[in-house]
């Protein structure tokens, strides 16, 4: 019974899972450090105040806080536009300027157009000689 939970907990992508967890937590601190000290107060120099959760609707007595939600999805877009703009982006530009070319392995049969190896003479699906 240990020896299977040894196995478990040492397999590789349970390892890798628990790796991306933390550090997905350590760098969702980091993007709400920087919306919340940075983002968000230029956002309220611009457009007054930066939190929205004084609105409120009044209904049959019951307070609907609709101000909350607003912030919450402001602030997820944000924290969205940041992780975007700061880091996929720039992670996309650079794997496109390290990753070389790969080289094709198989050619088009022009008779049957099936896919076939570089080195072959011959179509191995329609048997048509290959130039």
């Amino acid at each position: 019974m240990l020896k299977g939970f040894r196995d478990f907990i040492l397999r590789g992508n349970v390892v890798d899972l628990a790796v991306a967890v933390i550090i997905g937590a350590a760098f969702g601190k980091i993007i709400t450090a920087f919306t919340t000290n940075i983002i968000s107060p230029l956002i309220g120099a611009i457009a007054g105040k930066p939190d929205f959760s004084y609105l409120f609707l009044t209904l049959h007595g019951g307070k609907i806080g609709y101000g909350s939600f607003l912030t919450a999805v402001i602030d997820f877009l944000i924290q969205a536009s940041v992780v975007y703009f700061l880091l996929v982006l720039p992670v996309n530009y650079l794997l496109t300027k390290i990753r070389k070319p790969v080289a094709p392995t198989t050619k088009t049969c022009a008779e049957c157009l099936s896919e076939i190896p570089l080195p072959a003479r011959r179509c191995k699906f329609c048997a048509q000689p290959l130039v």
